[in-house]
């Protein structure tokens, strides 16, 4: 393991199942409701880049009325219906990327603290592949008030694991969210690198560890 380190923290959405699984299973559903999604889009691009909300998802049903010419409460729901409750029964039959709760399960039993953090309601997927009794923490991005790359709200997780920063490992799927945010926390960094990347060696230079597969990550960080 990376000297120093007592916690391996996880992203979830294209960390530890396949994202295009999920394109696959909601396509039909994205393109009835592609202006709210587009909309969507804009306003949390718009929140990456504001200050800590005491109620970030007040806030973005603020900013969604009005773009969508409606009232706060009817973009609260609207958003409900389509991109959280809404998408729940899509996770059902996704599986997680194999080997996955190996490395969970190997972690725990070398002493590490697990947990992970979202910019999604982890509640959205369930009981998250039986990964849950592993998890020290299961923390949610928009609960904290500040989605990644925020500084913040991984200052946030640091706090509850009760660990410094540079103590605890974040594994992620994103560049700029999750690799960049989380070396800019002072975290270390664990990359799941994409197929592209691996043809061309384009090697994500912040990230302490890139990996091709769980199997892979377990022998590089155990």
């Amino acid at each position: 393991m990376i000297d120093g380190i007592k916690a391996v923290a996880f992203d979830i959405d294209g960390t530890l199942y396949p994202q295009f699984r999920l394109n696959i299973r909601i396509v039909f559903h994205f393109l009835r409701h592609v202006k709210v999604f587009y909309h969507f889009a804009r306003v949390r691009s718009q929140l990456r880049r504001t200050a800590p909300l005491p109620n970030l998802f007040r806030y973005q049903a603020v900013l969604m009325s009005e773009r969508m010419k409606c009232s706060t409460e009817q973009a609260a729901e609207v958003l409900d219906d389509i991109a959280y409750t809404g998408l729940k029964k899509y996770f059902t039959n996704i599986k997680p990327f194999k080997n996955v709760k190996d490395a969970f399960a190997n972690l725990k039993a070398a002493g590490y603290k697990i947990a992970v953090l979202s910019d999604f309601p982890p509640e959205q997927k369930g009981e998250m592949w039986g990964l849950k009794p592993y998890c020290e923490k299961i923390l949610s991005a928009e609960k904290i008030g500040a989605l990644k790359p925020s500084k913040y709200t991984f200052g946030i997780l640091a706090m509850q694991l009760g660990l410094e920063p540079q103590e605890i490992m974040y594994v992620g799927n994103h560049a700029k969210y999750d690799i960049v945010g989380a070396k800019n926390a002072g975290m270390k960094t664990a990359y799941l690198e994409p197929l592209w990347r691996r043809i061309f060696r384009a090697h994500l230079k912040e990230a302490d560890v890139s990996f091709k597969n769980y199997r892979h990550f377990q022998e590089l960080v155990l």
